[in-house]
């Protein structure tokens, strides 16, 4: 490959970078590790026999390396009636912060959106993730102050 990076979808082969990237998101985000079988449920999720449960997109530089990546999924909004698309992930390599990649990413995950016909992206962010704060104001996004809650069902919070 030559020129710049690309924003393109996931293909099999990328999935065990998507896995050491979630696994560094992860640790940036303060949270446990990845399961340990997440190469195969995400290849489950986005390649399997049923129809794809998750879109992930990839950051690749010219020499083919991924620098980032981005997930998301359409859910159900109760209250307005209809589908969004929510950004489950968004994360760069350190080395690759600053230079473009994330809002070439979150206009990748916008195209998404609009391609599947939703009206709204939501995500999150740790609330002391001051930096990403300040990216996603810059898109116009607006806050909703929440607490997100998770309620593992089986032991060792497998699901």
């Amino acid at each position: 490959m030559t020129g710049g990076p690309v924003i393109r979808h996931a293909v099999r082969t990328d999935l065990a970078d998507v896995v050491a990237l979630a696994a560094e998101h992860a640790a940036y985000e303060r949270s446990a590790p990845p399961a340990a079988d997440l190469e195969g449920r995400l290849a489950d999720a986005l390649f399997g026999p049923r129809a794809p449960q998750l879109r992930c997109l990839v950051a690749e530089l010219s020499g083919g390396q991924l620098a980032g990546y981005a997930t998301c999924s359409t859910a159900f909004d109760t209250w307005q009636g209809r589908e969004y698309l929510n950004l489950d992930c968004l994360y760069l390599h350190a080395e690759h912060r600053g230079l473009g990649l994330g809002a070439l990413l979150v206009e990748a995950v916008i195209a998404e959106g609009k391609a599947l016909g939703v009206a709204e992206i939501q995500w999150n962010t740790p609330d002391w993730n001051a930096g990403a704060i300040r990216f996603y104001d810059r898109f116009g996004a607006t806050r909703k102050d929440k607490k997100r809650f998770t309620l593992a069902l089986e032991p060792g919070g497998k699901s």
